[in-house]
């Protein structure tokens, strides 16, 4: 049986409790549509690297990283408070473009068209 580590285990919690704050507490409209898609803590437990994904919308992840840096206090507040480490990690947050580069991969595939003209379809 496969062992995590503790870091492996407070990036999960740091996962849930960062969910949970941007869906109850900030009302930023640029930070509606944001999923967070992993994070990623130092061995040391200092230092987190939060990954999010933005549905489309009027606002782009540009936008979504400066309100992220606008609330980054306010949310390591909140997390100083709801999880029990000696000390509070330093957040960063990161676009996870994985999502627009698997869409990416589906258009290219969808746009491929087979050597007898019909159209491929990778489902079939």
């Amino acid at each position: 049986m496969k062992t995590f580590a503790r870091s492996d285990r407070v990036s999960s919690e740091l996962q849930k409790i960062i969910s949970d704050i941007l869906q109850k507490d900030i009302h930023d409209p640029r930070l509606h549509m944001v999923t967070i898609t992993g994070v990623k803590m130092s061995k040391d437990l200092r230092n987190a690297r939060v990954y999010f994904s933005l549905a489309p919308g009027k606002y782009t992840h540009e936008d979504a990283e400066a309100a992220f840096q606008s609330a980054a206090g306010f949310i390591k507040r909140t997390l100083s408070s709801q999880i029990e480490l000696r000390y509070v990690p330093d957040i960063r947050f990161y676009y996870d473009e994985s999502f627009d580069y698997g869409a990416r991969i589906d258009r290219i595939l969808t746009s491929i068209v087979t050597t007898d003209g019909s159209p491929h379809n990778p489902i079939e």
